[in-house]
């Protein structure tokens, strides 16, 4: 089955919407910012990523989450830490319907907590606007399920596994497979090895869906010693003319690519031992041991270092928790979150040091539209404080990219390796990603390759239908003979997950998960006859049948009663108790359903048999016990006479309403609109001035004569 290419086509008629794979933007559609994929393919529904916008607050920075059903998602898998990936989460999973599981790599749910308590601390927001609690983000913790890269797991028919995808500690891309179609998304992802991660790796095997990021557009970024060189001189020139320096980054991510960088070339500048290197953050201590922990999930050369001496302690390096441990008294090196200028400390020292021309702002990494950061790019005169007043901007500002997403080369040399038919662009700006799709396109079509490209907006669907040839393996006792063309295969075909097997009925338990069991059927019929002329009627169809009395072990418990038993299969049971009605049991398959079902037939066309009329036309030829008194018979008659009468007259109340009653003489008057008619219950006769309500009547009676008596004297002979 792997080896069969499999053929999707874009919004053809479909037969089957179960064979449509749709993939939705929920957030990132032609914007960077609250990630969110909605993939749904076979009765499955999986969600890939859960972030907020960082130019947004409250409801509005979450992914468009009203526009499906968070009860339906079966699996939720998270990329990595970072706030647009991983921000809503606990709403998700504390504050909607969502009930699925959760899925992360072992850093990402280590860093998960923390980062997310100091987005909620530091978010300069009122009590109404907040997402969430801390008591949500605790218990969505306890709730999440960490996974190891190149571990695949699979949920009720949802494959997937996760691959390293460089840009953080942790960060993964997923393979995700359902029914034997692959789709990869890569998340945010970097193709260069840094100072300390490792570059993102390819999954091997076919893939029929790529998403990935197109942040960058067609953009190239600077070769990486050409980039840090002109970040140290840039900050050494900030130092060197006595200003304050301000990075604003993420607290984690870049940040310690950042300090690796700085803390080795303070270490090679003896002339700038008195300038201070500040990281205010108030989880790097926290968040550092979690880098310690997973040393091995880096590159060699932090792995080879960690053997001498721990890279991330730092020498020249101080954290920072607050603003009031800070002296501001001269030049330094502020690294603060968080990254876009929104709020907190790196907000607090813009607006402060943003006047002074001496100091300057140096932003390394990707600022989304919208944020104070992106606004600060284009040196506007002033900016508006968080108070509501002007500030004028006269620091320099300048901008390096250390951002961690693959540029156009990385990015589109990563497409053609995987080459997947279809790739879906997500998490870029409507100009870069319009860009990166049409380059992409002319690359393509001067190749003649067959590849389409997407670019959908949130909440736009793309729908791929796939035609997968579906194949079953023999396993078991039936695999023991390679099958011969046109040679019959009896078995069991077991689906499950999406995976056809056959196999034998005897390995039904073992191989197949699943026990075999008996099942009692069991029908109750309305049966007014006598249980004689049942067993007459049924003999002229199956021949002999044998009868006995009900007693214990027959499932009647201590009530009485006959029973008759067809084929050895079909046990009938009249119930001295139930006088109208029989019950028919049998153990359920194919062919007793099928005798069973003949039994009623007969049973059914008893009343209207005219072999029944016949047969009860015969004298009587067997005795029935030792003869009654004439007083008995007659009390008995007289009872039957009564029951009769009243069940004739709820036959008349329930089709006219109310009706009057002359017990004595057993006859009912019904009324209707001021017509009368009167029935004589002896002779079943209807009396009436109106001649069309009494053939009204009388039709009526007619039919509740036919279901009373449907054979005079029956009673008689085959009581």
């Amino acid at each position: 089955m792997s080896g069969i290419k499999r053929k999707a086509e874009l919004q053809v008629p479909i037969t089957d919407e179960n064979d449509l794979l749709k993939i939705t933007p929920l957030g990132s559609g032609n914007e960077v910012g609250r990630s969110s994929i909605l993939l749904e393919y076979k009765g499955k529904t999986i969600l890939l990523d859960a972030g907020i916008h960082p130019a947004y607050n409250g409801l509005a920075s979450l992914p468009f989450f009203d526009e499906m059903d968070p009860a339906s998602i079966d699996v939720l898998l998270v990329t990595h830490f970072h706030v647009d990936h991983a921000a809503s989460v606990p709403y998700l999973m504390e504050r909607t319907t969502f009930k699925g599981r959760v899925f992360m790599t072992h850093p990402t749910k280590a860093i998960y907590k923390w980062l997310l308590s100091d987005y909620l601390r530091v978010s300069n927001i009122g009590d109404e606007d907040q997402l969430y609690s801390e008591e949500d983000l605790l218990n969505s913790f306890h709730r999440i399920e960490a996974v190891d890269y190149h571990q695949q797991v699979e949920v009720e028919g949802i494959k997937f596994t996760s691959f390293n995808a460089g840009h953080v500690l942790g960060a993964a891309m997923f393979l995700i497979e359902i029914a034997g179609v692959k789709v990869l998304y890569t998340g945010d992802y970097s193709r260069e090895e840094d100072r300390h991660l490792m570059a993102a790796e390819k999954p091997e095997g076919a893939v029929d869906v790529l998403i990935t990021e197109s942040t960058y557009g067609v953009q190239s970024h600077e070769p990486r010693i050409a980039k840090e060189s002109r970040f140290t001189s840039l900050i050494h020139n900030i130092v060197g003319r006595g200003g304050r320096c301000l990075m604003p980054v993420f607290a984690l991510g870049r940040a310690q690519e950042l300090l690796l960088i700085l803390d080795e070339y303070w270490e090679a500048h003896p002339e700038l031992d008195s300038i201070p290197i500040y990281y205010a953050s108030s989880l790097a201590k926290r968040c550092m041991a979690v880098y310690q922990t997973y040393i091995n999930m880096m590159n060699a050369r932090i792995r080879k270092q960690f053997a001498i001496s721990n890279p991330f302690v730092f020498k020249h390096i101080s954290n920072l928790k607050n603003v009031e441990q800070f002296e501001d008294s001269g030049p330094c090196v502020m690294m603060a979150s968080p990254g876009m200028l929104q709020n907190g400390l790196s907000r607090e020292l813009f607006e402060r040091w943003a006047p002074d021309k001496k100091n300057g702002l140096v932003i390394t990494g990707y600022c989304v539209e919208n944020t104070l950061a992106r606004q600060a790019m284009n040196e506007p005169s002033d900016f508006q404080a968080m108070d509501g007043r002007k500030v004028p901007l006269k620091m320099s500002v300048d901008y390096i990219s250390f951002s961690a997403h693959v540029d156009f080369t990385q990015n589109s040399k990563f497409i053609d390796d995987v080459k997947a038919p279809h790739v879906i662009l997500v998490h870029g700006e409507a100009n870069a990603m319009y860009r990166l799709k049409s380059a992409l396109q002319s690359k393509y079509s001067e190749r003649e390759e067959n590849v389409t490209i997407y670019t959908p907006k949130n909440c736009d669907t793309v729908k791929l239908h796939f035609r997968g040839e579906k194949m079953a393996k023999t396993i078991g006792r039936l695999a023991a003979k390679y099958p011969t063309e046109n040679q019959p295969l009896n078995g069991v075909l077991v689906v499950k997950d999406f995976q056809l097997n056959i196999m034998s009925p005897e390995d039904l338990n073992e191989l197949g998960g699943l026990i075999t069991t008996v099942v009692t059927q069991r029908q109750v019929v309305p049966f007014n006859a006598g249980i004689g002329l049942l067993k007459w009627h049924l003999e002229m169809m199956f021949g002999t049948i044998t009868e006995s009395e009900l007693g214990e072990g027959d499932g009647a418990g201590n009530q009485q009663g006959t029973v008759l038993r067809v084929f050895d299969t079909i046990d009938i049971k009249k119930l001295t108790s139930s006088p109208n009605q029989v019950t028919l049991e049998w153990i359920g398959n194919a062919m007793n359903d099928m005798v069973a079902d003949s039994v009623l037939a007969v049973l059914l066309s008893i009343d209207s048999s005219p072999a029944s009329v016949k047969a009860s036309s015969q004298p009587c030829s067997h005795s029935h016990g030792s003869p009654k008194s004439e007083e008995t018979e007659a009390l008995e008659k007289a009872e039957q006479l009564d029951k009769e009468f009243l069940d004739i007259a709820s036959f008349l109340e329930a089709q006219f309403g109310e009706v009057e009653m002359n017990e004595k003489e057993k006859k009912i008057t019904v009324n209707m609109d001021g017509i009368a008619a009167t029935v004589d219950t002896l002779e079943f006769a209807v009396d009436s001035e109106n001649e069309a309500f009494k053939k009204r009547v009388s039709d009526i009676v007619d039919r509740v004569k036919m279901a009373m008596k449907p054979i005079s004297n029956l009673h008689e002979c085959f009581a």
